[in-house]
Protein backbone atom coordinates (compact mmCIF):
# COMPACT_ATOMS: atom_id res chain seq x y z
CA UNK A 1 0.00 0.00 0.00
CA UNK A 2 1.15 3.37 -0.65
CA UNK A 3 0.60 5.62 2.33
CA UNK A 4 2.28 8.73 0.38
CA UNK A 5 5.26 8.57 2.31
CA UNK A 6 4.21 7.34 5.93
CA UNK A 7 5.15 4.31 7.67
CA UNK A 8 3.66 2.53 10.18
CA UNK A 9 4.79 1.72 13.77
CA UNK A 10 2.60 -1.48 14.74
CA UNK A 11 2.43 -4.19 17.64
CA UNK A 12 3.29 -7.59 16.99
CA UNK A 13 -0.17 -8.82 18.80
CA UNK A 14 -2.35 -6.58 16.12
CA UNK A 15 -4.04 -4.56 18.92
CA UNK A 16 -2.22 -0.88 17.83
CA UNK A 17 -1.73 0.62 14.57
CA UNK A 18 0.20 4.04 14.86
CA UNK A 19 0.79 5.83 11.73
CA UNK A 20 3.89 8.47 11.36
CA UNK A 21 4.89 10.73 9.51
CA UNK A 22 8.94 10.27 8.83
CA UNK A 23 10.35 8.78 5.39
CA UNK A 24 9.86 4.99 4.81
CA UNK A 25 11.44 2.72 6.49
CA UNK A 26 12.16 -1.26 6.77
CA UNK A 27 12.96 -3.85 9.46
CA UNK A 28 13.01 -1.99 12.64
CA UNK A 29 12.71 -3.62 15.19
CA UNK A 30 11.30 -1.75 18.56
CA UNK A 31 11.42 -3.12 22.11
CA UNK A 32 8.16 -4.79 24.05
CA UNK A 33 6.52 -6.29 20.57
CA UNK A 34 6.87 -3.04 18.34
CA UNK A 35 7.63 -3.19 14.77
CA UNK A 36 8.51 -0.41 12.03
CA UNK A 37 8.04 -1.11 8.97
CA UNK A 38 8.58 0.71 5.18
CA UNK A 39 11.80 2.68 5.93
CA UNK A 40 14.84 3.73 4.37
CA UNK A 41 16.45 5.39 6.70
CA UNK A 42 20.09 6.48 7.14
CA UNK A 43 22.70 4.63 9.31
CA UNK A 44 22.57 7.19 11.60
CA UNK A 45 18.37 7.13 11.84
CA UNK A 46 18.51 3.29 12.36
CA UNK A 47 20.84 3.86 15.19
CA UNK A 48 18.83 6.09 17.23
CA UNK A 49 15.86 3.70 16.73
CA UNK A 50 17.87 1.44 18.40
CA UNK A 51 17.97 4.36 21.20
CA UNK A 52 13.99 2.95 21.75
CA UNK A 53 14.82 -0.03 23.44
CA UNK A 54 16.65 1.89 26.64
CA UNK A 55 14.51 3.49 29.16
CA UNK A 56 14.70 6.79 31.02
CA UNK A 57 15.07 7.00 35.25
CA UNK A 58 12.73 9.79 35.99
CA UNK A 59 11.34 11.21 39.51
CA UNK A 60 7.68 10.68 39.81
CA UNK A 61 5.75 13.42 41.18
CA UNK A 62 4.72 13.65 45.10
CA UNK A 63 1.05 13.63 46.08
CA UNK A 64 -0.26 12.63 42.44
CA UNK A 65 -2.41 9.69 42.99
CA UNK A 66 -2.80 7.54 39.49
CA UNK A 67 -5.56 4.91 38.50
CA UNK A 68 -7.46 3.01 35.34
CA UNK A 69 -11.20 4.35 35.43
CA UNK A 70 -11.81 2.33 32.53
CA UNK A 71 -10.01 -0.59 31.05
CA UNK A 72 -11.40 -1.62 26.81
CA UNK A 73 -12.13 -4.66 26.39
CA UNK A 74 -12.35 -4.80 22.58
CA UNK A 75 -15.71 -5.08 22.58
CA UNK A 76 -18.93 -3.12 22.10
CA UNK A 77 -16.87 -0.28 24.29
CA UNK A 78 -14.32 -0.42 22.23
CA UNK A 79 -10.41 -1.01 21.63
CA UNK A 80 -7.39 1.03 21.03
CA UNK A 81 -7.87 4.85 22.19
CA UNK A 82 -5.85 6.70 20.32
CA UNK A 83 -7.55 10.24 20.90
CA UNK A 84 -7.85 12.49 24.13
CA UNK A 85 -10.86 12.72 26.27
CA UNK A 86 -13.47 15.97 25.90
CA UNK A 87 -15.39 17.05 29.19
CA UNK A 88 -18.14 18.73 29.67
CA UNK A 89 -19.47 21.56 32.08
CA UNK A 90 -21.06 18.64 34.31
CA UNK A 91 -17.50 16.45 34.29
CA UNK A 92 -18.57 14.20 31.77
CA UNK A 93 -15.70 12.97 29.69
CA UNK A 94 -16.04 12.25 25.84
CA UNK A 95 -13.62 10.38 23.76
CA UNK A 96 -13.37 7.49 20.89
CA UNK A 97 -11.50 4.07 20.16
CA UNK A 98 -10.02 3.30 16.80
CA UNK A 99 -11.36 -0.04 16.88
CA UNK A 100 -13.51 -2.31 18.49
CA UNK A 101 -17.69 -1.89 18.54
CA UNK A 102 -20.53 -3.69 17.89
CA UNK A 103 -18.49 -4.22 14.17
CA UNK A 104 -15.44 -3.71 14.86
CA UNK A 105 -14.56 -0.29 13.46
CA UNK A 106 -14.27 2.06 16.65
CA UNK A 107 -16.55 3.88 18.83
CA UNK A 108 -17.71 6.78 20.56
CA UNK A 109 -18.16 6.98 24.42
CA UNK A 110 -19.22 8.71 27.80
CA UNK A 111 -17.92 8.09 30.64
CA UNK A 112 -19.36 9.39 34.11
CA UNK A 113 -19.47 8.82 37.61
CA UNK A 114 -22.62 9.28 39.56
CA UNK A 115 -20.75 8.78 42.78
CA UNK A 116 -20.83 5.00 42.89
CA UNK A 117 -17.74 4.61 39.98
CA UNK A 118 -17.39 4.97 36.35
CA UNK A 119 -19.61 3.90 34.12
CA UNK A 120 -18.74 3.88 30.07
CA UNK A 121 -21.93 3.82 27.80
CA UNK A 122 -20.92 3.36 23.73
CA UNK A 123 -22.64 6.26 22.22
CA UNK A 124 -22.19 5.13 18.59
CA UNK A 125 -20.65 2.13 16.86
CA UNK A 126 -19.08 3.10 13.60
CA UNK A 127 -19.61 0.38 11.21
CA UNK A 128 -16.77 1.18 8.44
CA UNK A 129 -19.48 2.24 5.30
CA UNK A 130 -20.43 5.86 4.58
CA UNK A 131 -20.36 6.54 8.46
CA UNK A 132 -16.72 6.15 8.72
CA UNK A 133 -14.33 3.54 10.63
CA UNK A 134 -11.20 4.48 13.16
CA UNK A 135 -11.52 7.61 14.69
CA UNK A 136 -8.21 9.21 15.03
CA UNK A 137 -8.59 13.01 16.19
CA UNK A 138 -10.44 14.04 19.74
CA UNK A 139 -13.79 15.46 19.86
CA UNK A 140 -14.92 18.73 20.54
CA UNK A 141 -18.24 21.00 21.09
CA UNK A 142 -19.36 22.89 18.49
CA UNK A 143 -21.17 25.91 18.70
CA UNK A 144 -24.96 24.12 18.24
CA UNK A 145 -23.88 21.91 21.56
CA UNK A 146 -23.36 18.90 19.52
CA UNK A 147 -19.66 17.06 19.62
CA UNK A 148 -17.55 17.18 16.00
CA UNK A 149 -14.82 14.90 15.08
CA UNK A 150 -13.97 13.03 11.77
CA UNK A 151 -12.68 9.38 11.26
CA UNK A 152 -9.36 8.53 9.65
CA UNK A 153 -10.86 6.06 7.42
CA UNK A 154 -14.92 4.47 6.09
CA UNK A 155 -17.08 6.98 4.31
CA UNK A 156 -16.13 6.14 0.67
CA UNK A 157 -13.56 6.46 -1.87
CA UNK A 158 -10.82 4.75 -3.05
CA UNK A 159 -8.19 4.75 0.25
CA UNK A 160 -7.53 1.62 2.36
CA UNK A 161 -5.45 2.06 5.56
CA UNK A 162 -2.99 0.19 6.86
CA UNK A 163 -5.28 -2.40 9.54
CA UNK A 164 -7.34 -2.61 5.98
CA UNK A 165 -10.19 -0.26 7.06
CA UNK A 166 -11.84 1.05 3.55
CA UNK A 167 -12.80 4.85 2.59
CA UNK A 168 -10.56 7.88 3.15
CA UNK A 169 -12.10 9.34 6.28
CA UNK A 170 -14.74 11.47 6.78
CA UNK A 171 -16.15 14.57 9.31
CA UNK A 172 -18.93 13.85 11.76
CA UNK A 173 -21.31 15.20 13.90
CA UNK A 174 -22.99 13.68 16.95
CA UNK A 175 -26.06 14.50 19.39
CA UNK A 176 -27.93 13.01 22.17
CA UNK A 177 -31.48 12.55 22.14
CA UNK A 178 -33.95 14.98 22.74
CA UNK A 179 -35.64 13.58 25.00
CA UNK A 180 -34.17 11.20 28.12
CA UNK A 181 -32.89 7.87 25.89
CA UNK A 182 -34.12 4.17 26.67
CA UNK A 183 -30.69 2.85 24.91
CA UNK A 184 -27.89 5.23 25.47
CA UNK A 185 -26.56 3.03 22.13
CA UNK A 186 -29.47 3.54 20.12
CA UNK A 187 -30.63 6.58 20.67
CA UNK A 188 -27.46 8.66 19.81
CA UNK A 189 -27.76 10.18 16.56
CA UNK A 190 -24.43 10.75 14.28
CA UNK A 191 -24.64 12.89 10.86
CA UNK A 192 -22.21 12.36 8.49
CA UNK A 193 -21.19 16.48 7.55
CA UNK A 194 -18.41 15.50 4.39
CA UNK A 195 -16.50 11.95 3.03
CA UNK A 196 -13.33 12.83 1.46
CA UNK A 197 -12.39 10.99 -1.53
CA UNK A 198 -9.01 11.17 -1.92
CA UNK A 199 -7.95 14.03 -4.12
CA UNK A 200 -9.85 16.39 -1.69
CA UNK A 201 -7.85 14.40 1.03
CA UNK A 202 -7.74 11.16 3.11
CA UNK A 203 -6.85 10.52 6.48
CA UNK A 204 -7.93 13.18 8.47
CA UNK A 205 -7.09 13.32 12.38
CA UNK A 206 -6.63 16.09 14.87
CA UNK A 207 -8.85 17.87 16.54
CA UNK A 208 -11.29 20.09 14.74
CA UNK A 209 -11.58 24.01 15.01
CA UNK A 210 -14.76 26.31 14.33
CA UNK A 211 -14.61 29.80 13.68
CA UNK A 212 -16.59 32.42 14.71
CA UNK A 213 -19.46 31.82 11.87
CA UNK A 214 -19.36 28.11 12.58
CA UNK A 215 -17.33 27.10 9.72
CA UNK A 216 -15.12 24.10 10.55
CA UNK A 217 -11.16 23.63 9.90
CA UNK A 218 -9.42 20.69 9.65
CA UNK A 219 -6.12 18.79 8.40
CA UNK A 220 -5.91 15.61 6.27
CA UNK A 221 -2.77 14.13 6.77
CA UNK A 222 -2.74 12.62 3.17
CA UNK A 223 -4.65 12.85 -0.18
CA UNK A 224 -4.74 15.85 -2.25
CA UNK A 225 -3.25 16.55 -5.94
CA UNK A 226 0.33 15.57 -4.65
CA UNK A 227 -0.77 13.02 -1.89
CA UNK A 228 0.85 15.05 0.96
CA UNK A 229 -2.15 16.42 2.33
CA UNK A 230 -4.13 19.80 2.74
CA UNK A 231 -5.53 21.79 4.99
CA UNK A 232 -9.20 22.09 4.39
CA UNK A 233 -12.57 24.34 5.95
CA UNK A 234 -15.98 23.21 5.90
CA UNK A 235 -18.83 25.52 5.21
CA UNK A 236 -22.39 25.09 6.17
CA UNK A 237 -24.17 25.16 2.67
CA UNK A 238 -27.71 24.64 1.52
CA UNK A 239 -27.96 21.93 4.82
CA UNK A 240 -25.35 20.72 4.16
CA UNK A 241 -21.54 21.83 3.97
CA UNK A 242 -19.07 22.76 1.39
CA UNK A 243 -15.14 22.01 1.53
CA UNK A 244 -12.71 24.66 0.71
CA UNK A 245 -9.02 23.81 0.23
CA UNK A 246 -7.30 26.13 2.04
CA UNK A 247 -3.78 24.99 1.24
CA UNK A 248 -2.15 22.33 -0.35
CA UNK A 249 1.65 21.70 0.37
CA UNK A 250 4.01 22.44 -3.26
CA UNK A 251 7.13 20.49 -1.93
CA UNK A 252 9.03 23.23 -2.71
CA UNK A 253 10.23 23.06 0.75
CA UNK A 254 7.14 24.51 2.28
CA UNK A 255 6.11 21.22 4.09
CA UNK A 256 4.16 18.02 3.61
CA UNK A 257 1.91 16.14 5.88
CA UNK A 258 -0.11 18.31 8.17
CA UNK A 259 -0.81 17.04 11.16
CA UNK A 260 -3.30 17.47 14.60
CA UNK A 261 -5.31 20.22 12.56
CA UNK A 262 -4.73 24.04 13.25
CA UNK A 263 -5.98 26.41 15.80
CA UNK A 264 -6.85 30.48 15.41
CA UNK A 265 -5.30 33.54 17.21
CA UNK A 266 -7.21 36.23 17.90
CA UNK A 267 -6.20 38.01 14.40
CA UNK A 268 -7.66 35.11 12.82
CA UNK A 269 -4.74 33.69 11.25
CA UNK A 270 -4.26 29.81 11.69
CA UNK A 271 -1.34 27.94 12.66
CA UNK A 272 -0.56 24.38 12.68
CA UNK A 273 2.45 22.04 11.71
CA UNK A 274 4.14 20.21 8.69
CA UNK A 275 5.34 16.64 9.78
CA UNK A 276 7.66 16.35 6.78
CA UNK A 277 9.75 17.90 4.08
CA UNK A 278 9.96 21.46 5.44
CA UNK A 279 13.02 24.09 4.77
CA UNK A 280 15.79 21.44 5.77
CA UNK A 281 13.83 18.32 5.16
CA UNK A 282 12.11 17.38 9.14
CA UNK A 283 9.31 19.19 9.36
CA UNK A 284 7.98 22.86 9.44
CA UNK A 285 5.63 24.71 11.65
CA UNK A 286 3.52 27.32 9.33
CA UNK A 287 0.96 30.27 9.16
CA UNK A 288 -2.03 30.72 6.95
CA UNK A 289 -2.75 34.28 6.87
CA UNK A 290 -6.69 35.44 5.05
CA UNK A 291 -6.04 37.49 2.23
CA UNK A 292 -8.86 38.33 0.09
CA UNK A 293 -10.72 34.95 -1.40
CA UNK A 294 -7.77 32.91 0.00
CA UNK A 295 -5.11 32.32 2.04
CA UNK A 296 -1.13 32.74 2.74
CA UNK A 297 1.04 30.40 3.48
CA UNK A 298 4.76 31.37 5.32
CA UNK A 299 6.98 29.38 7.44
CA UNK A 300 7.67 30.59 10.85
CA UNK A 301 10.25 27.15 11.78
CA UNK A 302 11.81 24.75 10.04
CA UNK A 303 13.16 21.80 11.62
CA UNK A 304 17.07 21.05 11.72
CA UNK A 305 16.90 17.95 13.42
CA UNK A 306 20.48 19.45 14.96
CA UNK A 307 21.05 20.68 18.51
CA UNK A 308 17.81 20.95 20.39
CA UNK A 309 16.00 21.98 17.56
CA UNK A 310 14.39 18.51 16.79
CA UNK A 311 12.42 17.27 13.64
CA UNK A 312 8.66 15.87 12.60
CA UNK A 313 6.36 17.66 14.47
CA UNK A 314 2.81 16.03 14.83
CA UNK A 315 1.79 17.56 17.89
CA UNK A 316 0.27 20.52 16.89
CA UNK A 317 -0.08 24.12 18.88
CA UNK A 318 -1.41 25.09 21.79
CA UNK A 319 -1.86 29.26 22.32
CA UNK A 320 -1.30 30.73 25.17
CA UNK A 321 -2.97 34.58 25.88
CA UNK A 322 -0.17 36.35 24.76
CA UNK A 323 -0.34 34.69 21.08
CA UNK A 324 2.92 32.45 21.44
CA UNK A 325 2.57 29.21 20.40
CA UNK A 326 3.69 25.72 22.24
CA UNK A 327 4.26 22.13 20.58
CA UNK A 328 6.15 19.66 20.18
CA UNK A 329 8.76 17.09 18.35
CA UNK A 330 8.38 13.04 18.22
CA UNK A 331 11.98 12.54 17.38
CA UNK A 332 15.27 14.91 18.21
CA UNK A 333 18.96 14.03 17.16
CA UNK A 334 19.57 13.08 21.00
CA UNK A 335 16.82 11.89 22.83
CA UNK A 336 12.80 11.15 22.20
CA UNK A 337 11.43 14.27 21.28
CA UNK A 338 11.84 17.96 22.47
CA UNK A 339 9.03 20.22 23.39
CA UNK A 340 9.14 23.87 22.07
CA UNK A 341 7.83 27.23 22.37
CA UNK A 342 7.33 29.75 19.12
CA UNK A 343 7.42 33.47 20.81
CA UNK A 344 5.93 36.42 18.54
CA UNK A 345 7.20 39.65 18.63
CA UNK A 346 6.46 42.07 16.28
CA UNK A 347 5.07 39.96 13.47
CA UNK A 348 7.77 37.69 13.41
CA UNK A 349 8.43 34.62 15.30
CA UNK A 350 11.39 33.00 17.15
CA UNK A 351 12.10 29.37 18.34
CA UNK A 352 12.61 28.52 22.15
CA UNK A 353 13.44 25.18 23.42
CA UNK A 354 11.85 24.04 26.20
CA UNK A 355 13.08 20.92 26.61
CA UNK A 356 14.57 17.60 25.92
CA UNK A 357 12.59 13.82 26.12
CA UNK A 358 14.39 10.62 26.17
CA UNK A 359 13.06 7.79 24.97
CA UNK A 360 14.80 7.21 21.36
CA UNK A 361 13.35 8.08 18.12
CA UNK A 362 9.65 8.12 17.33
CA UNK A 363 8.47 7.72 21.00
CA UNK A 364 8.11 11.44 21.92
CA UNK A 365 4.83 12.90 22.15
CA UNK A 366 2.10 12.36 19.32
CA UNK A 367 -0.80 14.92 20.57
CA UNK A 368 -1.10 18.66 21.62
CA UNK A 369 -0.19 20.13 25.20
CA UNK A 370 -2.35 21.31 27.52
CA UNK A 371 -2.17 24.35 29.63
CA UNK A 372 -2.76 25.16 32.76
CA UNK A 373 -3.97 28.59 34.23
CA UNK A 374 -0.36 29.33 35.62
CA UNK A 375 1.17 28.60 32.01
CA UNK A 376 2.03 25.08 32.73
CA UNK A 377 2.47 22.54 30.25
CA UNK A 378 1.32 18.95 30.19
CA UNK A 379 1.51 15.74 27.87
CA UNK A 380 2.39 12.08 26.96
CA UNK A 381 4.96 10.67 25.47
CA UNK A 382 4.57 7.13 23.62
CA UNK A 383 8.01 5.55 24.75
CA UNK A 384 8.97 7.69 27.01
CA UNK A 385 9.52 7.39 30.97
CA UNK A 386 11.30 4.75 33.51
CA UNK A 387 10.08 1.78 32.21
CA UNK A 388 10.19 2.81 28.20
CA UNK A 389 6.07 2.31 27.79
CA UNK A 390 5.23 5.86 27.70
CA UNK A 391 4.98 9.10 30.37
CA UNK A 392 2.71 12.07 31.48
CA UNK A 393 4.28 14.70 31.97
CA UNK A 394 4.26 18.28 33.69
CA UNK A 395 6.76 21.46 32.50
CA UNK A 396 6.32 24.06 34.73
CA UNK A 397 8.12 27.32 34.56
CA UNK A 398 10.43 28.55 36.77
CA UNK A 399 12.98 31.26 36.54
CA UNK A 400 15.54 30.96 33.65
CA UNK A 401 13.50 27.98 32.59
CA UNK A 402 11.57 24.58 33.27
CA UNK A 403 11.00 22.15 35.31
CA UNK A 404 10.46 18.85 34.53
CA UNK A 405 8.17 16.49 36.95
CA UNK A 406 6.52 13.14 35.70
CA UNK A 407 3.42 12.28 37.03
CA UNK A 408 3.13 8.74 35.91
CA UNK A 409 5.46 6.67 34.33
CA UNK A 410 3.35 3.87 32.30
CA UNK A 411 4.72 0.16 32.79
CA UNK A 412 3.09 -1.72 30.10
CA UNK A 413 0.82 -3.80 32.31
CA UNK A 414 -2.68 -2.96 33.72
CA UNK A 415 -2.07 0.80 34.07
CA UNK A 416 -1.39 0.69 30.27
CA UNK A 417 1.22 1.81 27.97
CA UNK A 418 1.64 4.30 24.49
CA UNK A 419 -0.47 7.17 25.67
CA UNK A 420 -1.24 8.67 22.02
CA UNK A 421 -3.33 11.90 23.56
CA UNK A 422 -3.92 15.43 24.71
CA UNK A 423 -4.87 15.35 28.18
CA UNK A 424 -8.04 16.90 29.79
CA UNK A 425 -8.85 18.72 33.02
CA UNK A 426 -11.91 18.89 34.78
CA UNK A 427 -13.64 21.08 37.21
CA UNK A 428 -11.43 19.93 39.85
CA UNK A 429 -8.26 20.27 38.44
CA UNK A 430 -8.05 16.06 37.88
CA UNK A 431 -6.20 15.06 34.89
CA UNK A 432 -7.62 12.73 32.33
CA UNK A 433 -5.95 11.04 29.13
CA UNK A 434 -5.70 7.63 27.05
CA UNK A 435 -3.49 4.78 26.91
CA UNK A 436 -3.88 3.09 23.41
CA UNK A 437 -2.83 -0.10 24.64
CA UNK A 438 -2.36 -2.21 28.06
CA UNK A 439 -4.47 -2.58 31.00
CA UNK A 440 -6.41 -5.64 31.66
CA UNK A 441 -7.49 -6.91 28.41
CA UNK A 442 -4.58 -5.13 26.35
CA UNK A 443 -6.86 -2.74 24.63
CA UNK A 444 -5.89 0.42 26.39
CA UNK A 445 -7.32 2.21 29.31
CA UNK A 446 -8.49 5.73 30.50
CA UNK A 447 -6.92 6.96 33.18
CA UNK A 448 -7.55 9.85 35.59
CA UNK A 449 -4.35 11.61 37.93
CA UNK A 450 -5.54 13.31 40.96
CA UNK A 451 -3.37 16.23 42.27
Amino acid sequence: MDMGGLFILWSRKGSNVVILNHRESQGLIFSRGWRLTRCACSASLVAFALIAIITAITQPALGQTFSVIHDFTGGQDGASPFTGLTIDANDNIYGTAFGGGTVGYGTIFLLDNDGGGWVLSPLYSFADGDDGAGPFGRLIFGPDGALYGSTSAGGGGPCLTSNDYHGCGTVYSIRPPTQAPTSVLSEWSSTILYRFSGSDGSYPQGELAFDQAGNIYGTTVDGGPAGWGLIFSLTPSNGGWTQNILYQPRGDGDGEYPWSGVVFDQAGNLYGVFGDNGPYGHGAAYKLTPSGSGWIESTIHGFTYHGDDGGYPQGGFTLDASGNLYSTTVHSATAGGTVFEMVASDGSWSYDFIYGLSGGIGLGPYDKLLMDASGNLYGTTFGDGRYGFGSVFKLTRVEGGWSYTSLHDFTGGKDGSSPVCKLAFDSTGTLYGTASSGGAYGMGVVFQIVP
